[in-house]
């Protein structure tokens, strides 16, 4: 079990460094940073460390408008591909996790509302 989480940390400190300035943040990015978070996202509970530590990369990766509305939008896109997704449960991610972030975790969320 160790080893699961320190490869997943591992995974998630190379996704931050994939992002360079001036390039754009993609889906497989964000899908990677949160697939750590289906457990809580469609049992509820309390996320794991690698869940939130996919969080705190996520919230690294998008640090100006166009990557928060493209992460939302990804976001968005994979949520409504888990039908038993519990929007309370992704809402409250963030401050779960200790993260504040711009981006919401949602299946309606207006992603061209973020700035």
């Amino acid at each position: 079990m160790k080893g699961i989480i320190i490869s997943a940390i591992a995974v998630l400190a190379m996704i931050q460094f994939m992002v360079e300035p001036g390039q754009a943040l993609t889906c497989g990015q964000v899908d990677a940073s949160l697939a750590p978070c289906i457990p809580y996202l469609t049992q509820g509970g309390n996320p794991g460390a690698a869940c939130c530590n996919g969080v705190n990369a996520l919230k690294g990766m998008a640090q100006n408008t166009a990557d928060k509305r493209a992460a939302c939008n990804c976001v968005k896109a994979a949520a409504n591909k888990y039908a038993n997704l519990k929007e309370d449960a992704a809402q409250a991610l963030p401050s779960k996790c200790g993260v504040t972030l711009d981006i919401t975790v949602s299946k309606s969320v207006n992603c061209d509302m973020i700035n």
